[in-house]
């Protein structure tokens, strides 16, 4: 497996993590403001000062790609791309909701293994950064801007199955899931870095590197959303 140190700036919570054959060597993250600018090239500088001391080499370099702040995207990418370039390793984007779905296929117990994973990050006023997932990651709803109205995800309440929803935006969303018997809100899920070893690591399996030159952000949002239709593919 690879040495990779990983960035996470999506959202609030700045955070940076060394890892290697899944496990965190060192990380360091920031949880009470918007500072990614001021923190994050300390972040980074701990990781490396760990690799250096225990004479690791650094694989490839990973980051959170969104969607998410456009400001902290593009400063997570900067810093991602400039220090890939300046170690010769590979660069590695992670999809934030995806990212968000895996934390808390790890943290959550005894999960049913048809539950649907819904990841929300806050946007502004009643619209969220958006998708759902099954166990393998599949796609039941694509990643999209989402503006929470009442009928607001009823085609996955409509399957019937156990439906998780979490995230930044997860918390004004309750009232569209609280008469689903089905749905749960898991509170206290955020984007860190120490998450993103699992699809870090399968990036760099599967040889999914990004252009060092090219690569953008996903900010998926348009600035007028609509509610799509979306359906879902429910198993028997």
């Amino acid at each position: 497996m690879a040495t990779i140190i990983n960035i996470e700036t999506s959202g609030s919570t700045c955070s940076a993590a060394l890892t290697a054959e899944g496990m965190i060597l060192a990380h360091r993250e920031e949880f009470e403001g918007r500072n990614h600018a001021t923190l994050l090239s300390g972040f980074i500088k701990d990781c490396l000062d760990h690799a250096r001391e225990h004479e690791m080499k650094i694989d490839a370099v990973a980051v959170s790609l969104g969607p998410g702040s456009y400001t902290g995207l593009r400063i997570g990418l900067s810093e991602a791309k400039g220090l890939a370039y300046s170690l010769d390793a590979k660069l590695i984007g992670v999809d934030t909701l995806q990212l968000l779905a895996t934390r808390v296929m790890f943290s959550v117990n005894d999960i049913d293994p048809e539950t649907i994973f819904v990841p929300m990050i806050d946007a502004r006023r009643m619209e969220v950064y958006t998708a759902a997932y099954d166990f393998a990651l599949s796609e039941l709803m694509k990643p999209q801007a989402l503006i929470l109205e009442g009928d607001a995800y009823e085609e996955i309440l409509a399957t019937g199955r156990p439906v998780l929803f979490f995230g930044s935006g997860a918390e004004k969303a309750v009232e569209f899931f609280g008469k689903a018997p089905q749905a749960q809100y898991v509170p206290g899920v955020d984007a860190v870095a120490v998450d993103m070893i699992a699809l870090a690591e399968r990036a760099w399996a599967t040889g999914d590197f990004l252009d060092l030159a090219y690569s953008t952000p996903l900010y998926i949002k348009d600035f007028q959303a609509t509610k799509p239709k979306n359906k879902v593919i429910s198993k028997c």
